[in-house]
């Protein structure tokens, strides 16, 4: 994958954290996670100051927070369940506007939405300031098997192919008089779908025998990533430190 694709969920920058060793991210983001996860969902002010701790990160990557909202959309469907869980779900109910809503129902939908949320904005952010191709390399240095890499490496660069081609041929449809609008044209866009298919599997068998006529083995030349001194190690894993510490001193506030 070239060092010239890039990816929507990717912005540029040159802050403290995009020079961070994409390995080093990745370990913090893993941990920043693993904090909101274990943190008890009664505990809703430590859920404040773990959004608090990623507004600090924001701010020193200089990430406007519109953006990140935009690219945190993809949480929608968890969103619909968090809101659905207090009607739904048994146990004691309290009355609100005239709404006879689950408590457990409520906790349970509550613990969904802000876990999922910080989650889904831990993992923008560091897509945000990491690269695609860096964030293999860093998968790579900390000793993932190197056949999940070289799938990652694939899947990440030729889903922009499969892309352009869905995009070629909505065009090729549209100017042949084709209207999504209506409902009766939904087969053109199944057929649409299968066709993209088959052309995807058979681009892959092209560019499998192109990749074995060069010479490729079954696995991809060693990646290569910057190397983090036990400075720039302790920097980064303080956001991490912090947010772990949050998740223990939540069993003593809920």
């Amino acid at each position: 994958m070239g060092a010239g694709h890039t990816h929507a969920l990717h912005r540029p920058g040159d802050s403290v954290v995009h020079r961070l060793p994409a390995h080093v991210k990745i370990v913090v983001a893993f941990l920043m996670v693993l904090a909101v996860v274990a943190t008890p969902r009664e505990a809703f002010a430590i859920f404040g100051l773990h959004f608090l701790l990623l507004v600090g990160i924001w701010v020193a990557a200089r990430i406007p927070p519109g953006w990140l909202a935009a690219r945190s959309l993809i949480e929608a469907p968890f969103v619909v369940l968090a809101v659905l869980l207090p009607f739904f779900a048994a146990g004691p109910r309290v009355e609100w506007w005239g709404m006879s809503l689950s408590l457990d129902g409520l906790l349970a939908g509550w613990n969904i939405l802000v876990k999922g949320t910080l989650g889904v904005l831990i993992s923008v952010t560091l897509a945000a300031t990491t690269p695609l191709r860096d964030l293999v390399s860093g998968l790579s240095r900390l000793r993932v098997p190197s056949m999940v890499c070289v799938i990652a490496t694939l899947m990440l660069r030729y889903l922009e192919v499969i892309a352009a081609e869905a995009r070629r041929m909505r065009l090729a449809r549209l100017s042949r008089g084709h209207d999504p609008r209506f409902v009766w044209q939904l087969g053109a866009t199944v057929r649409s779908v299968g066709s993209l298919f088959l052309r995807s599997y058979e681009r892959g068998e092209r560019v499998h025998l192109a990749m074995l006529s060069r010479g490729f083995t079954g696995s991809m030349p060693a990646f290569t990533t910057a190397s983090a001194s036990r400075v720039t190690w302790s920097v980064a894993l303080l956001p991490a430190a912090v947010g772990l510490a949050l998740a223990i001193s939540g069993y003593w506030v809920a």
